[in-house]
């Protein structure tokens, strides 16, 4: 069998999305005969009738439309490998590696991801979500080009940062928590005989001192998740992300938690970061910037 051509599959596709030959000529720029043409090689090259034109306008055969996925999907590879190698030889990255960590709004992420793929289509992200320390840690080491992470970075010189976020933190419990059905605000005393979950940082050696800590009884965890789940079952009160148990607090799943000792206006700093000997390329750049201006937003 004779090698097929791309463009005979571009000619193919054309034919199969605007419904005729003469309308497929007009889309590719060329006249009608080497459309039909174009159309009659790949179908004597495959041994298979792609079009019945038996009537008005040719109509995709069975077998053409069986092969018409798999003609778009090679297409669609062979423009995003031209994409790719262009990029490549003008210093655009071939995959970008972002580490957030794990109290940044994901309906953010999200966001900024959308516009990452409209302006950089060549260019493949990957995601790892991880806590505190541990995430800093990925960028530290060159695991990652840039990371979104917490308060620590601010305090490593080896990274550049710029204001990402600010993450409301808010005390919460299960309603049949004892805590939430305690009268009046809660003391120190009344959050002291209750375990608190903590979140706990992997990398010891970047971790600081325990902040929010108000309990002689804690559980520590290092997944978020699992740590909300916890929360809903009623094995302890903790701070949580407001963006992440708006709704449960909405719905009476969790009830924030009244204390003195306990900001209501409480932030957590979150922070664009890479290595300042890092040389980024022009997506990793664009990203970097791009997540620094949603800093403000309402997640």
């Amino acid at each position: 069998m004779e090698t097929l051509s791309i463009d005979q599959l571009r000619v193919f596709l054309a034919a199969a999305d605007h419904g005729s030959f003469s309308a497929a000529a007009r889309a590719l720029g060329r006249t009608q005969s080497l459309v039909s043409y174009a159309i009659q090689r790949l179908e004597e090259q495959v041994a298979l009738v792609l079009f019945d034109r038996s009537g008005y306008r040719p109509v995709l055969s069975a077998a053409g439309q069986a092969l018409l996925p798999r003609a778009r999907r090679i297409v669609g590879e062979v423009g995003a490998f031209h994409a790719l190698s262009r990029g490549l030889a003008t210093g655009v990255e071939a995959e970008v590696c972002l580490t957030v960590d794990g109290m940044y709004p994901m309906c953010r992420l999200l966001q900024a991801l959308l516009a990452f793929r409209a302006q950089w289509p060549a260019v493949s992200p990957r995601v790892l979500v991880d806590n505190m320390g541990a995430a800093a840690e990925q960028v530290l080491d060159g695991r990652s080009m840039l990371g979104v992470l917490n308060p620590i970075a601010a305090e490593l010189p080896e990274l550049e940062v710029r204001p990402a976020a600010s993450i409301t933190m808010v005390p919460v419990a299960a309603p049949h928590h004892p805590l939430a059905q305690q009268p009046g605000e809660l003391l120190s005393e009344h959050l002291r005989d209750h375990v608190q979950l903590v979140l706990t940082d992997r990398a010891q050696h970047l971790s600081g001192p325990d902040r929010g800590v108000f309990s002689s009884q804690t559980w520590r965890l290092n997944d978020l998740g699992a740590k909300h789940a916890m929360l809903l079952a009623g094995l302890g009160w903790g701070g949580m992300p407001a963006h992440l148990v708006r709704d449960d607090l909405a719905s009476g799943k969790l009830v924030q938690l009244p204390s003195p000792y306990w900001d209501p206006q409480r932030l957590m700093p979150m922070f664009v970061a890479y290595r300042r000997d890092a040389a980024l390329g022009p997506a990793a750049q664009w990203l970097a910037t791009h997540l620094a201006s949603l800093n403000g937003e309402e997640p």
